[in-house]
């Protein structure tokens, strides 16, 4: 046991971020492909989607904060070499995700409508936006069981096979997008209805072969008991590790929520500007996400292994390269300018708010490199309440308060939203620097099955 407890701790961020890369990639791109292709049938299906997704991703967080939960305390446990612990908190994950996925996903069909129209939006975008929500909402179960799975998959070190998983994903995907919007092979167009059922069949067909990777490479299996009766401790420290990050990630999302409102008050060509562009600012951070969340993996290792002066050197290393990396991608997007907004749309009146839209992000990326690099870190070493207080008084206090004041008070118009955007992933950033290079292991107490708490 000691053999594969050294290859855990000696895996290289490399080895764990390429794989990671990839499939963020591939996740990514069919995002930016579903609504390229969606922007071609209907600028409002594109903008009703685009909308819907941003709702049905608050939901989707609540599964991923108790993933990410999972994949911290099972990374802690090996890097302490108590693999029974970890085995046992991997079945607990994926029983909680379950129920969660099936409470949301009922509270989503019902409730879908109601909490649409809180994003001010109307008419045939109202509509389509409604049609994928209700859709996509009953599979949301599915979603949740396999950020589950892919979680216990990456904290073992297999991230190879969580790409392999969204490389079919993304193929069941495109064929059905295609079929859906474009009528191919004689089938008849049947857009936003098609491109959701799409969805929910790529998401059963990803969680059968996650099973089937799970029992392979780790030799774990499932038992109808592990989805109805939950290990109560293994709930605890998950919850312990979640619901400050839940906290943190609704908290942007629900500010997000006031934000795309302030932006459908600047009409329909702002919005879907601001839908396209979104798409085009992921492109910049994926090389950042892919690096961060194989930091985290090893930085929970380490600190698991008491290895802290690693860990810290670890997130600093990584921070240099997402700084660099989120800005170079950012300033080549704002410099090829019109052709990549030309992609998703011909609508001069989005074209024209785009373009200056595009150098903002030049602005706000290297702040939001900072942001995704060290708070993750930071949940990785225990410290796990600073992120989601420092999150929503600078969500609230500034992205919110900033976008309307820039945005509608003084007449800047979607631009002065995204600076104001900027602004706050700046401040986080900047507050997560120092926080991290303070060493929070050293008055956080990182919960141990075996040795108790460090610190």
């Amino acid at each position: 046991m000691k053999v594969t407890q050294n290859k855990l701790n000696d895996q290289s961020l490399f080895n764990l971020s390429w794989p990671l890369f990839i499939e963020l990639a591939l996740h990514m791109g069919i995002g930016v492909t579903a609504t390229l292709m969606l922007s071609h049938y209907s600028d409002g299906a594109a903008a009703g989607v685009g909308v819907a997704n941003q709702l049905l991703g608050i939901f989707i967080l609540v599964f991923n904060v108790t993933s990410i939960a999972a994949m911290i305390l099972i990374g802690q446990r090996l890097g302490a070499n108590e693999l029974s612990s970890a085995r046992k908190l991997a079945r607990s994950a994926v029983g909680l995700n379950f129920w969660f996925g099936m409470v949301v996903a009922v509270l989503v069909v019902v409730f879908g409508e109601t909490l649409l129209r809180l994003f001010d939006i109307q008419g045939e975008v109202l509509e389509y936006g409604l049609i994928f929500v209700r859709i996509c909402g009953a599979s949301l179960f599915l979603e949740s069981l396999s950020l589950a799975l892919s979680a216990i998959l990456r904290s073992h070190g297999f991230t190879k096979e969580s790409m392999f998983v969204s490389i079919l994903m993304n193929i069941v995907s495109v064929i059905g997008y295609a079929i859906s919007i474009f009528g191919l092979f004689g089938f008849p167009i049947s857009g936003v209805f098609g491109v959701s059922w799409t969805i929910v069949i790529a998401r059963a067909f990803a969680v059968f072969i996650l099973l089937y990777l799970v029992y392979k490479r780790i030799a774990l299996t499932f038992n109808v008991s592990d989805f109805i009766k939950v290990n109560k401790q293994d709930i605890r420290e998950m919850m312990y590790i979640g619901i400050p990050s839940a906290g943190e990630n609704l908290s942007y999302q629900f500010s997000q929520l006031v934000i795309t409102a302030i932006v459908a008050s600047l009409g329909d060509a702002s919005l879907a500007a601001r839908v396209y562009i979104t798409n085009i600012s992921m492109i910049c951070y994926l090389f950042t996400l892919a690096i961060a969340e194989g930091t985290q993996l090893l930085v929970a290792r380490y600190i698991g292994g008491r290895q802290f002066e690693r860990a810290l050197k670890r997130g600093i290393k990584t921070l240099k390269i997402a700084v660099i990396a989120s800005s170079a991608a950012a300033l080549a997007m704002a410099i090829i300018g019109a052709p990549i907004l030309e992609l998703f749309t011909d609508n001069y009146a989005i074209i024209a708010i785009g373009l200056p839209i595009l150098w903002a992000v030049v602005f706000t990326e290297p702040g939001r490199a900072m942001n995704i690099v060290l708070m993750s870190s930071l949940k990785s070493a225990g410290d796990v309440r600073f992120p989601v207080v420092i999150g929503i008084v600078s969500m609230w206090g500034i992205a919110v308060t900033l976008s309307y004041t820039l945005g509608i008070t003084f007449g800047l118009g979607l631009l002065g939203v995204w600076l104001a955007q900027g602004i706050d992933e700046w401040f986080r950033g900047i507050f997560a620097c120092r926080r991290w290079l303070s060493k929070p292991w050293e008055r956080v107490r990182v919960k141990s099955t075996v040795k108790g708490h460090i610190g």
